[in-house]
């Protein structure tokens, strides 16, 4: 499936605008947590998402896709929505915060390998050497922040919520591409939110004892890293490849320190400078356009 060869101005935007909401849903989670359980703050977290998405459809005057493309679509907002959220939020509560960081950051090789399988994107040998680069300056990141890395079985979680984030982007570009972004991520977001039901069906009474900071942090998760996060993402890849954007993902231990640096004074060490600037310059490589070749001379008619 031919894509874009390089993400264009507004696409850049868009990826930067989901990074930056993703980078503040990690605390948030963890704050929420303390007040609900991982499956509560999975549903309150798509349902808050999913009334935004009917108020945006209903304001636009959006349709929903045709009806043959419901359970496509049903199945990759389960997979990708509910399998995903209920799986980090369970591994957050189990497993030491640098080993997720390290593990989800593996989304981007997933969705690049999946990509090639599914959407026969092509992946040159230098897409490939960038992901390997961008992963190793996201471990040194991690590794230099002092986060605790430990591997347990409970890690196999975070793994699973990678497949299940690959399969979905993958799967709803060729859905973009016919019925456009802004009703297709709602679909896929009302079905995920179906799917979260079983787990959360003690949200109401939780979030009549919970105190108000806890249900600021649902809200938060709600509105800004899932309803505007995943618009702008799913924007971004409906413009370019899936692997080209889901690069970008690399940026987000980076953006998290820079933002610890900013906002709480925590002033970053020598490594994790150079594993900041190993990351960039990764996903740097990964996304850097092939010089085409330069044309051939025209042939100079002879003179008989």
């Amino acid at each position: 499936m031919a894509s874009p060869d390089r993400l264009d101005a507004r696409a850049l935007a868009y990826v930067g605008i989901a990074l930056l909401t993703w980078s503040s849903a990690y605390a948030s989670i963890a704050y929420a947590l303390s007040a609900f359980t991982p499956g509560e703050v999975a549903l309150a977290r798509l349902t808050i998402a999913s009334l935004c998405f009917a108020l945006l459809l209903a304001i636009k005057r959006v349709p929903l896709p045709p009806r043959r493309d419901w359970p496509q679509l049903a199945l990759l907002g389960v997979i990708g929505l509910t399998v995903y959220h209920l799986c980090l939020n369970y591994a957050e509560t189990r497993i030491a915060s640098g080993t997720a960081s390290i593990l989800i950051s593996l989304v981007p090789a997933a969705t690049a390998a999946w990509s090639a399988i599914w959407l026969r994107e092509r992946l040159p040998a230098r897409t490939l050497v960038g992901l390997g680069v961008a992963l190793l300056g996201v471990v040194l990141v991690v590794l230099a922040s002092g986060k605790t890395v430990r591997f347990e079985p409970m890690a196999a979680l975070v793994l699973l919520s990678v497949a299940a984030s690959a399969i979905y982007f993958v799967g709803l570009k060729p859905l973009f591409a016919r019925h456009g972004t802004l009703g297709v991520t709602a679909f896929g977001f009302f079905a995920g939110t179906l799917g979260t039901l079983p787990f959360g069906l003690q949200l109401p009474h939780a979030v009549a004892v919970a105190p108000w900071p806890a249900i600021a942090a649902l809200l938060w998760l709600g509105i800004a890293p899932t309803f505007i996060g995943y618009i702008a993402w799913n924007v971004a890849i409906h413009r370019s490849s899936a692997s080209q954007v889901s690069s970008f993902i690399y940026f987000s231990p980076p953006i998290a320190v820079l933002i610890g640096w900013v906002w709480l004074g925590e002033r970053p060490g020598p490594l994790t400078l150079v594993g900041g600037v190993v990351t960039v310059a990764g996903v740097v490589l990964a996304n850097a356009r092939r010089r085409a070749p330069a044309p051939a001379p025209a042939a100079v008619p002879c003179e008989s």
